[in-house]
């Protein structure tokens, strides 16, 4: 009898097939980081700009000035303004602008606007208070000028009227008082109320009379 074949036995048989394997997921990016706290951000920003002094709630009360003294307040004499002008005139500080002639006066502020002193030339401010001084003496029409400049300026007169004759019946026809009043507007007490002045146009007194603005 022929023998049976024997059964072949595969080698490759008995090995497991395994299925390939899959490569790993790229790793995700990394988180961004975090903000800081805000008591971080608070001490970087001391530890940068170092100690820091605490400011005071109130400042320090001021003294008062002493009142002036007696001499500061004494009214000068009309000889003591005579040559405190003349000083001025000399150094060239007098507070005014002087033009005139024989018959015309003018005086203003440094650096006062000359369009306004133009209106004032072409009697355009009306003028809501007048003075009398012609036939006083310069003695009697110093105070009387000084009290009327003051009380017009209280009142809130812009402009005013101030009347001074031309002198023509005085001793060698010299216009003693307008010359006056000129040194009053610009040099006396009523000086620190007065802008500007001139002689009015002819309806209101003309070379008799002067325009006078006050301050405000």
């Amino acid at each position: 009898m022929a023998k049976k074949p024997e059964p072949f036995n595969n080698p490759f048989s008995k090995l497991k097939l395994e299925p390939p394997k899959r490569s790993a997921a790229p790793a995700p990016p990394p988180a961004p980081p975090k903000p800081k706290d805000r008591d971080d951000d608070a001490a970087l920003f001391l530890e940068s700009v170092g100690e820091v002094a605490p400011v005071r709630a109130k400042a320090d009360r001021v003294a008062p000035k002493d009142p002036p003294a007696a001499d500061q307040l004494r009214i000068p004499s009309e000889e003591a303004e005579s040559l405190a002008r003349l000083a001025e005139l000399v150094s060239g500080d007098g507070a005014f602008d002087l033009a005139d002639s024989d018959e015309f006066i003018e005086g203003a502020v440094q650096g006062f606007d000359e369009r306004v002193l133009r209106k004032l030339r072409r009697g355009e401010f009306a003028h809501r208070a007048q003075l009398d001084l012609h036939g006083l003496t310069k003695e009697e029409a110093k105070p009387a000028l000084e009290k009327f400049v003051t009380e017009a300026r209280l009142a809130g007169h812009r402009c005013v009227l101030v009347v001074t004759g031309r002198g023509l019946h005085s001793e060698a026809s010299i216009p003693v008082l307008k010359q006056s009043v000129q040194s009053w507007l610009t040099h006396g007490r009523p000086a620190r109320q007065v802008l500007a002045f001139c002689s009015a146009r002819p309806e209101d007194g003309g070379a008799g009379a002067v325009y006078v603005l006050l301050r405000r």
